[in-house]
């Protein structure tokens, strides 16, 4: 785990306490010198999964870096008495990684989402980011990872986002990430939105940290995960009792 950044623990998960700014200056610099980093964007969902997973749990503690996606996460650590700066949501991430490669001819591999998804992604990343090459891109409906990780370690692309849920997505990074001495990142569903296939809310509803009840309005379906979000503030508000 990368030392620069302040700790504040979350339920047992260590986040990083900072700017996306400063988060984006130290990962830059770490790409640039090929170190291999493994970044988690985790919400309240990873959090709670993690809880009752100790597997799972062990993999985010390995992370480098895990940082505030959500804003229930700034909501706990406010509750604990341990205010954290801002959130560092993964898809800003994402964007903002994409273009600072593009800036920099860096090389990027891209795993997740449908066939149509992952098809019309390489053609904004094409558009959008033309000094950026894309070393590899496969959809997420492999059996077998072993084949992409192979391709990967043959390419050693500067940056490897995985888009394919939690926890898989890091299970299969904790599993193969000494294959490349890049940067591996999950970033869930964010090739759905990159590639327009998923609106992102809009500025008001991001603005007011009302990001989740857009996607709740917009998939109804939404309704038995986000569940999660009431239970995660209860075992917050417990854990915080204890301290006192």
């Amino acid at each position: 785990m990368s030392n620069e950044f302040l700790r504040i623990n979350v339920l047992n998960v260590p986040f990083i306490n900072t700017t996306q700014a400063a988060f984006l200056t130290a990962v830059e610099s770490r790409i640039n010198h090929r170190q291999n980093t493994f970044i988690v964007t985790a919400n309240p969902e990873i959090v709670m999964y993690a809880r009752d997973d100790p597997s799972y749990q062990r993999i985010l503690k390995n992370a480098d870096y895990i940082t505030p996606d959500g804003i229930g996460i700034l909501k706990g650590a406010a509750i604990l008495g341990t205010p954290m700066t801002e959130r560092i949501t993964g898809y800003d991430t994402m964007l903002a990684l994409l273009e600072w490669g593009n800036q920099q001819r860096k090389t990027v591999y891209l795993v997740g989402a449908k066939p149509e998804v992952i098809k019309d992604v390489k053609k904004v990343v094409a558009n959008r980011y033309p000094g950026l090459k894309v070393a590899g891109a496969h959809d997420g409906y492999f059996t077998d990872f072993s084949p992409i990780a192979q391709d990967i370690a043959a390419k050693q692309p500067d940056m490897v986002f995985l888009a394919v849920g939690f926890p898989k997505q890091e299970q299969l990074i904790a599993a193969h990430r000494h294959q490349n001495d890049g940067l591996w990142m999950g970033v869930g569903g964010s090739f759905d939105v990159l590639s327009g296939h998923t609106k992102r809310a809009p500025k008001f509803f991001q603005n007011h940290h009302l990001e989740w009840f857009y996607r709740l309005l917009s998939e109804p379906t939404r309704l038995k995960r986000m569940m999660v979000l009431p239970r995660y503030l209860k075992t917050v508000k417990r854990a915080a009792h204890k301290q006192k």
